[in-house]
Formats: structure tokens, sequence, C-alpha cells
């Protein structure tokens, strides 16, 4: 399962995430590489096409996670790395909302979807029937794994959502890197079955400034945060 935190303040969005994949699942970091889809900046899955977590150039940022019990693809089912990229085709996250919240679930392996500007933020949750369900994130902090958003009953978010309350932003870097134990409540996973935290996320979707991205190619603890050139 991936992780995603959002604070949600009068001055904007900010937002940490971990992503946590097998291990030998090839991709690429941050960039440009979906012509048809001008101003969008997004990782790149080389499996399946599409996207875990990208920003465009109105300041759109979406994210998939992956719901209990679904981790990889099954048959006849769409890659959920496309839902990020139709999320951003739209010009704020209000538009994304109403746009994908239309969607067949059932077309997907269950998910969350996790879509935010600098004034919203939602999290979708597809559950493999009828139409995603919903629910807008109001100020706080937030934390969405494979369950409901502050899903306390989840231990990874037990555990570590009150640190991330209590942090300022800026130390959330150190946050991401925890990769101590126990294996079951980590939020920076070591190698375990060929599966672990392969890259994380630092994003500030300001009101009065630009947005900006700051990527760790590999886990956290190992990786240096890099800025990523935005082109807008």
């Amino acid at each position: 399962m991936c992780s995603i935190i959002l604070r949600i303040e009068d001055s904007g969005i900010f937002i940490g995430a971990n992503r946590d994949e097998m291990l030998d699942r090839p991709w690429v970091g941050p960039g440009a590489y979906w012509p048809k889809l001008r101003g969008v900046i997004a990782g790149l899955d080389k499996t399946a096409g599409g996207t875990w977590m990208g920003l465009n150039e109105q300041g759109v940022m979406a994210a998939v996670l992956n719901r209990h019990g679904s981790l990889g693809p099954a048959p006849g089912k769409r890659s959920r790395g496309e839902l990020p990229l139709l999320a951003l085709a739209h010009p704020s996250a209000e538009a994304a909302v109403s746009a994908l919240s239309r969607l067949e679930a059932s077309a997907y392996r269950s998910f969350n979807l996790v879509i935010a500007d600098c004034e919203q933020a939602f999290c979708l949750s597809g559950l493999e029937r009828g139409m995603p369900v919903v629910s807008e994130l109001g100020p706080g902090t937030w934390m969405i794994t494979s369950g409901e958003p502050n899903e306390m009953r989840l231990p990874r978010i037990a555990r570590h959502l009150p640190k991330f309350e209590s942090a300022a932003w800026e130390n959330w870097d150190l946050l991401l890197a925890d990769n101590t134990a126990p294996w079951e409540s980590a939020l920076n996973i070591p190698p375990h079955n060929g599966f672990g935290t392969v890259s994380a996320s630092l994003m500030a979707l300001p009101k009065n400034t630009s947005p900006s991205w700051d990527f760790a190619a590999g886990p956290p603890h190992e990786a240096a945060f890099a800025e990523v050139i935005l082109p807008f």
C-alpha cells in the first residue's frame, strides 16, 4: 500500500507521500511523458504506462492508492494508473472530481484517488461497484492508505498520523523516512517479499505562489529529496 498525507490550511495544501510497490516493477521519476497531456508532470509506471502521482500546470495534484487486498493488476480490469492522468486533464480539483465521480468503479480494482489544488482536496474511493464515493477533506491533517481517510483502526495511520499532525510540514521528510519496526505499521517499508517503499514526494500547493515538488527517487531514508523542475 502507499501513503499520502495532506495538511489543509488557509495558506494552501501541503502533501507528503510514500509510494510502495513491487521492487521489480520498472518506473521513472516525474516528467512530461504524455504528449497529449500538455502541462502534466508525473511519474511513469513503465509496466502499464500510467502514474501514481502527478501535477498539472493549473496546480491540480492527483495520486492513486490501492485499497485493501488489491495489489497488482487483475484480468478484465483497467489500470488504476490512468486515473491520476484523467484527473490531471482538468483545470481544478473540483472539475476533476465532478468528472471522475461519474466513472464506473467496477472497471478498476479498488482504489483511493486523491485530488487536490490550493483550495480543495478530495478522496474518491472506488469499491468495484457503482460510482466512486467522494469525500471532501476539510481543514486539518489527513492520512490515507488502503482504507478511509484518517481510519485509525489501520495500524499505519494510528501510529503515524499523530506525528504528522504535530510536525511542521518542512519536517515531514524525516517522518516519511521512518523505516522502524514493526513492519505492519511501517511508513517507509523495508524490502519484504519483493515489496517495499520505492520513492517519496513532498508537494506544496500554496495559494499565493507557484506549486513545488521535491522527489526522492528511492526509499526516503536513502534517497535525498531533489526539486522537480516544473515547466510552468
